[in-house]
């Protein structure tokens, strides 16, 4: 599994990149057919509350299942993501058993 980090409008720092490592590896527990995980992280209107735009797009055959939320932190936003992720990767697997 690849996992690319997009930074848009800021540096992200290498604890923050660790953190978001650690915690999309736990998607693969899940399903072990993921291809690749991208995360994109973006300020929107800097120096205001709820700023911070997490999107989450993983890659499974067949198709890209996509999350985005924003919050206040970055950390938020990523385990939110995960959460609305896990949902998405289990309705994607009930549909293939179903077949």
């Amino acid at each position: 599994m690849e996992i690319k980090i997009k930074s848009i409008h800021f540096d992200a720092t290498e604890k923050l990149q660790a953190f978001i490592n650690k915690k999309v590896e736990k998607l693969q527990k899940n399903n072990e057919d993921i291809k690749n995980v991208e995360v994109q992280l973006k300020v929107v209107k800097p120096a205001t509350a709820m700023n911070k735009e997490t999107s989450l797009s993983v890659s499974v055959p067949g198709t890209t299942l996509f999350v985005e939320k924003t919050c206040d932190t970055f950390e938020e936003g990523v385990d939110l993501c995960l959460d609305a992720m896990k949902v998405q990767l289990t309705k994607y697997k009930e549909k293939l058993r179903n077949r």
